[in-house]
Order: structure tokens, then sequence, then C-alpha cells
């Protein structure tokens, strides 16, 4: 009887832990910021890497652009540590703009980390570009690539329906005259301040939400020994008496 009663509470325990570090796993994707643009703009795009392995670190990032709507010029932030590049090649179909026919165009932006450097686990890193013209469509899907130490790729290429329900690799999106997806019936909230102050309340919105997530883990652990301290406790006092 007492060790049932212990492993009920150590299973009890354990699922509220596993239910509470389920925030920490949402905000490891890969996301861009903002994820709105307006049409004709030139957007700084920022990309969000944290390292979700913990044993490998990132040491290469690929950005796929758009090529049926594509950008007209792409450039970006230097990043000490790393070697960026953007690929422009020929169009497999050329596009009409007002400003005339596009046959190429940027199709990718690479970063490449120099030797001994990476984003070690339970880091991230920034990495930032300037795109545009920003196309008139709905929406433009960044499919991104981050590559590890150890060899492992992660693709974060999935769309994410309009329903809101992620799926497990995102691809980061820019919102352009559809609206973000909702998820439960209510919007998702969007942040449309410039750029830099979009990055600043992103890193302060994964803060919030790691640092409640380990508040958590924390609170299940003492939940845990609690539970098999009173379950000992009482196995020992039946046995006394």
């Amino acid at each position: 009887m007492k060790k049932r009663t212990i492993a009920a509470s150590i299973a009890a325990a354990s699922t509220a832990i596993l239910l509470l570090s389920a925030p920490l796993a949402a905000s490891a994707h890969v996301h861009v910021t903002p994820d709105q643009a307006e049409p004709g703009s030139y957007a700084t795009l920022t990309f969000k890497v944290p390292t979700e392995s913990a044993t490998a670190g990132t040491v290469k990032l690929v950005v796929d652009l758009p090529t049926a709507d594509p950008f007209t010029s792409v450039s970006y932030l230097p990043l000490p540590g790393w070697t960026t590049a953007v690929d422009t090649e020929k169009l497999a179909k050329p596009v009409k703009t007002d400003d005339g026919t596009i046959t190429q165009a940027p199709v990718r932006v690479t970063w490449t980390a120099d030797s001994g450097v990476q984003v070690a686990p339970g880091q991230f890193q920034e990495f930032t570009i300037s795109a545009g013209a920003v196309p008139k469509t709905g929406q433009i899907l960044l499919p991104t690539h981050q590559y590890y130490s150890d060899g492992s790729v992660v693709d974060w290429s999935e769309k994410t329906p309009a329903s809101g329900a992620e799926p497990e690799h995102p691809a980061p999106t820019v919102y352009v005259t559809d609206p973000a997806p909702t998820e439960g019936g209510g919007p998702l909230v969007v942040d449309s301040t410039p750029a830099p102050a979009a990055a600043s309340s992103g890193m302060a919105a994964d803060a919030l939400s790691i640092g409640l997530g380990i508040g958590g883990l924390a609170l299940g652990a003492i939940a845990l020994v609690v539970a098999v301290f009173a379950a000992t406790r009482r196995g020992r006092g039946k046995v006394e008496a």
C-alpha cells in the first residue's frame, strides 16, 4: 500500500512538471519579428534562433527567400564571428511588377559561423536582414534551416494554418495582406512597433515564459519531495501503530 501511494504521488508530481514545462518548448521555436509588413515597404526582419540541443551548438543558418513574389533587394546586418552571404539567382519564371519584369532576385541568405564560434546550448542569436520591396501578397513564408555542430539539421518550414494550431516546425512567416492566424477563436497578439522595439518585446515575452517555466519546474520538484515525504511518514505511522 505504501509503495502504491508513493508511486501515485510521484506520477502526479511528474505530470505537473511536464505540464508546467510546456511553455519552455513553445518558446524555443525560430521566429521572425516583426511578423507583419506593409506592401511596398522595406522591412527590417530579425530571426531569433535559439539552440534547442543540449549537446551541440548552432553553426549555420539558411533562410530561403520567396521566388514567386520575390524581394528585389536584400541586405544584412553584419554579425561578428559570422560570415554572411546573399545568393541571387535567375528566377524559373519571370515576375511582372509595376516597376518592370524581374528575372533574377535574392533567393537565399546564409550565415556561417567562423571557426570556434557557435550558438551554444542554452543560448540564442539574432540574425537581421533588410528586405524589400515587400510584395503585395497574402503572406511570406521564410523557411529556415538550422545547422548544428553535430551534423544535424532542423528545418523550420511548415506553414501555420489559419486556425493558429502551430505545427512542430513552423516556418517564420511575415503576414502582408492576410490576417495573422487565430488560436482558440481570438486573434494572436501582434507587435506593430518598429523592428528594434518588436525584437525587445519578443525577448521580454520569451524571458517571462522561460522564467515562469523554470518557476513551475521548481514548484513541481518541491511538490514531488513533499509528496514522497508525506507518503513515507504515513507509512511509518501505520507501522508504529
